[in-house]
């Protein structure tokens, strides 16, 4: 072989070994990629990719007894289950509340200064100012303040309150406010996203998610004999100052009034309550129309459903309301209702606890008429029943209306239609006076039956009222008492 030849066949030698060494290392590093890959896969923890998907919210007309704005929500439950959208439409409704208690209190020097000061929150429902708040926030307050979300500071005067139910209403001078929209606050579900609004520790403006813990939640935190507790139990945090805030879903919907907490240590513990926006809204909007709640009375008195019971009514179920006395002439006592009756559901809303069924009471007025569904001797049974008021008939009766009542100090009711038949007179019925006051020094004794105001013929609370506020100087009530014979007289002065 010649020498070009040679020279020319070690080139060409060289040159594959070269690609071949390129080879190699090509295939090098594929295998140690495959590798580390593997490894890493094998090591790394795994990650879980959610996709959410947006629901349209749906919505019924607007109904004539919900206050103005509100809507009624009848899909399952809220979507989306992020926070974001709903948390920036709720905060500018929700305001900070500062009550001032002052009195003559004198320190060491002699200056005068207040008792003290407590603070809360408060949610607005309409752009006019009206602001939805807790009883026990502005209850004690002789001066209340409301800081809204730009910072102006607006003093506010109460419309009204109601220790029943824990809720006040208040109100500001003011136009456009931002203001939320109340959802269904039936419709929310055990385990459904929703979000706390308050201002905590005088923090403004924070938002807190949890979710709905339970239903129809009573836990003996007020103290009247009318009380409605009927809470909807979340774990979003509240703490003092939240008091008053608003409880929304996840589109932005008042669902709620946050109220209380139950704790040991005096901070958030997992346990939060709210009073739910279908009975907030039933009792604002009668303390705006009426300044005061129009609370419409069955008539029984009820008690809680035990195993026991349920296992001597031969009932299937734990469930429903017992009825252990019935009112005479009451809505109850005119439909048929009976002592031993179980009620089960009222116009159609299951009532399983004595709180639930307290809750959907709660939502009607006297003259209302309602429809229950009860268990007797193991059958079904169907009742419409008309509900009235403390007095036993259906009136409504404002605030200013019952002032002037509780100034004299007594409380009244129409006579029923089966006592004017029975006495055969037409007047009213005094069915409580109130020790030391000016009815009390006349010594009428409650069950006396007025008939005439300054010879005027009485016949109802509203025309004796009516003539009470005409009245000047020296007042004479006449009457009768049903189980004595002859008339009576009782005079007092109103200078």
């Amino acid at each position: 072989m010649k020498l070009g030849e040679r020279k020319q066949t070690y080139e060409q030698f060289k040159k594959k070994g070269n690609m071949g060494k390129i080879g190699l290392i090509i295939i090098s590093s594929l295998l140690g990629a495959i590798i580390a890959l593997t490894i890493h896969y094998q090591l790394a923890e795994p990650r879980e990719v959610i996709i959410r998907e947006t629901v349209p919210a749906q919505y019924t007309k607007y109904s004539a007894d919900l206050l103005e704005g509100a809507r009624q929500r009848h899909f399952l439950s809220s979507s989306p289950t992020d926070f974001i959208a709903a948390a920036e439409s709720v905060t500018p409704a929700v305001v900070n509340i500062r009550t001032v208690q002052s009195g003559a209190v004198f320190d060491f020097w002699g200056n005068h200064g207040a008792v003290g000061s407590s603070a809360g929150s408060g949610v607005i429902i309409s752009p006019d100012g009206y602001i939805a708040t807790n009883n026990h926030v502005v209850e004690e307050g002789d001066k209340i303040e409301v800081t809204l979300n730009d910072k102006r500071k607006l003093e506010a005067s109460v419309v009204g309150m109601d220790p029943s139910t824990d809720l006040a209403l208040i109100k500001v001078e003011a136009d456009d406010l931002p203001f939320i929209e109340f959802g269904n606050s039936d419709s929310l579900r055990v385990g459904e996203w929703v979000l706390a609004v308050g201002n905590p520790f005088n923090l403004e403006s924070t938002v807190t998610a949890g979710i709905v813990s339970a239903k129809g939640r009573s836990i003996d935190i007020l103290d009247r004999q009318d009380r409605i507790e009927s809470f909807i139990q979340t774990d979003a945090a509240v703490n003092p100052g939240n008091s008053g805030g608003a409880l929304v879903n996840t589109n932005g919907e008042l669902v709620g009034i946050n109220t209380a907490i139950i704790t040991k240590s005096g901070r958030y513990e997992g346990y939060s309550f709210a009073v739910p926006a279908n009975l907030v809204q039933k009792v604002i909007k009668d303390l705006r129309d009426y300044g005061l709640v129009q609370r419409g009375i069955l008539g029984v008195y009820i008690d809680e459903m035990t195993s026991d019971l349920a296992r001597r009514l031969g009932l299937r179920s734990v469930e429903g309301v017992y009825i252990t006395r019935v009112t005479p002439t009451s809505g109850a006592d005119e439909a048929g209702i009976r002592k031993g009756d179980v009620i089960v559901s009222i116009n159609g809303v299951k009532t399983r606890t004595l709180p639930e069924m307290q809750e959907q009471l709660g939502r009607y007025r006297p003259g209302n008429n309602i429809t229950i569904e009860y268990i007797r001797d193991g059958k079904r049974n169907k009742a419409k029943v008309l509900l009235k008021n403390k007095s036993n008939d259906t009136s409504i009766v404002k605030a200013s209306e019952k002032g002037v009542l509780k100034d004299l100090g007594f409380e009244l009711r129409d006579l029923t239609r089966t006592e004017r038949r029975q006495l055969n007179l037409e007047g009213v019925k005094v069915i409580s006076i109130f020790r030391g006051s000016i009815i009390a020094r006349t010594n009428m004794d409650p069950g006396f039956i007025i008939t005439k105001i300054n010879e005027f013929p009485v016949s109802d609370v509203g025309s004796l009222i009516s003539e009470l506020k005409k009245s000047q100087g020296k007042v004479m009530l006449e009457g009768i008492y049903e189980n004595y014979a002859g008339e009576y007289g009782y005079s007092f002065s109103l200078d």
